[in-house]
């Protein structure tokens, strides 16, 4: 009889991109260490909202399984161990360091193994060495690059959460690629905490640029490359060599821009001015006609004012901006933004509700202008796809997952694009 694969135990994730795939990797080994009877919350630490959010579901799974073992892991966990040891429900905590390492998961199956496990997140050198297969669907699978960052916005937590940046080695990060799409998938994102400082810890002057025209000339047979979001003033001149020759690096960037306004960039310590945020707009237009820009803005930033705030605004007209993830401003403690003067709650929520506003109607225009167009879309599920430009298409036709096929875009329905498969 052939063996079966140990049964996988349950994962609670909060948080980005990167913490899912990470659990992931986590269901794997937790499965291999023996750990299937476990709750795994794998948390995130961005904002106060998110740790309450997973402070309220471990109570609520100790209610529900009162014999499960409940293993705390993740951003949070790693921020403020604490917090999390001081609530009964909790058997174990385990630093971000160390959650995707098996040995460390077998650790927590040895009677009398400490409660709290959570080593010095600087002192992590290298990012694990992980491929697992898929995560993200039959038709988009994402690539862990880098982890960890080393720059000191004032407002982020994350570097405390992370660690420093820390880069895959870019033979190893190419052949995860070639395995991925040798399993069928069609569209790869490279994604990390910041993937713009790839390679600086590499020996041989590796960047994110080279990385990508490296994965495209080794990975002929990968069709559509995407990346997760960017610091554009790290963007190097290999990466723009490629954002403006590459067909098969998708015309969508998503930047970190957080606010439009050089006293609250600099507050920040963002190391771009609104200049350079709108210069390099430009520049991507001027050389890849047709990309479409993505960011991340916050709303309430401490000392902001009214006039700063309208500077937000602004980016996102003078920066041709389609897709906005609006955050409203959270204080974290332990972050320089906290002790600065704070901006009252509801002004927060007022301003983030405007951004969000301003969002909304720059996509609603995007979609209006793609009525007619013919674009590539990748299916992945039920009769939806998305573009080259990641806007969501529903399909007048029942078509394989994976599948990429001319679309012409023949409406709009809610958030969505309708179109019909070309001729």
């Amino acid at each position: 009889m052939p063996d079966t694969a140990p049964e996988a135990p349950d994962i609670v994730t909060f948080g980005c991109r990167l913490n899912a795939y990470e659990s992931e990797v986590m269901r794997a080994h937790a499965a291999a260490a023996g750990l299937s009877d476990a709750l795994v919350f794998n948390t995130c630490a961005v904002t106060k909202e998110a740790v309450r959010q997973a402070e309220q579901a471990i109570r609520k799974a100790r209610r529900e399984h009162p014999g499960r073992r409940i293993i705390v892991t993740g951003c949070a966990a790693q921020t403020e161990p604490q917090r999390f040891a001081a609530m009964a429900e909790v058997d174990h905590i385990l630093g971000n360091g160390d959650k995707l390492k098996l040995e460390s998961l077998k650790a927590l199956t040895v009677t009398g193994a400490p409660r709290v496990a959570v080593d010095d997140i600087m002192s992590v050198r290298e990012t694990a060495h992980h491929l697992i297969a898929g995560f993200g669907g039959r038709a988009r699978a994402y690539v862990e690059v880098q982890n960890g960052c080393d720059h000191r916005c004032t407002f982020c937590i994350i570097p405390f959460g992370r660690g420093p940046s820390r880069s895959v080695p870019a033979g190893e990060a190419v052949a995860r690629i070639r395995t991925l799409v040798e399993a069928g998938h069609k569209e790869i994102v490279l994604t990390g905490v910041d993937i713009t400082a790839y390679g600086q810890d590499l020996p041989g002057g590796m960047t994110l640029g080279k990385l990508v025209l490296k994965v495209l000339k080794l990975v002929p047979d990968l069709p559509r490359l995407r990346l997760s979001s960017i610091d554009s003033i790290e963007a190097d001149p290999a990466l723009m060599e490629a954002i403006a020759g590459e067909p098969r690096l998708m015309p969508h960037l998503h930047v970190s821009m957080q606010a439009g306004h050089d006293l609250t960039l600099k507050r920040m310590k963002r190391r771009h001015s609104c200049v350079d945020a709108i210069s390099f707009a430009e520049e991507v237009r001027r050389i890849r006609p047709g990309v479409v820009l993505g960011a991340d803005i916050i709303a309430g930033f401490p000392t902001e004012t009214e006039a700063m705030f309208q500077g937000s605004l602004d980016m996102v007209e003078a920066c041709g901006l389609t897709y906005l993830h609006v955050f409203p401003y959270s204080a974290r403690e332990g972050t320089p933004a906290a002790r600065m003067p704070q901006v009252a709650g509801p002004i927060i929520r007022e301003r983030a509700r405007r951004l969000r506003e301003a969002g909304a109607k720059a996509l609603d225009r995007f979609h209006a202008g793609e009525i007619g167009a013919v674009r590539s879309v990748l299916v992945e599920r039920d009769g939806l796809g998305r573009t080259q430009h990641f806007a969501e298409v529903a399909l007048d036709s029942a078509l394989p997952t994976g599948a990429i096929v001319d679309v012409k875009v023949t409406g709009r329905s809610g958030s969505r694009l309708v179109g019909t498969v070309a001729a």
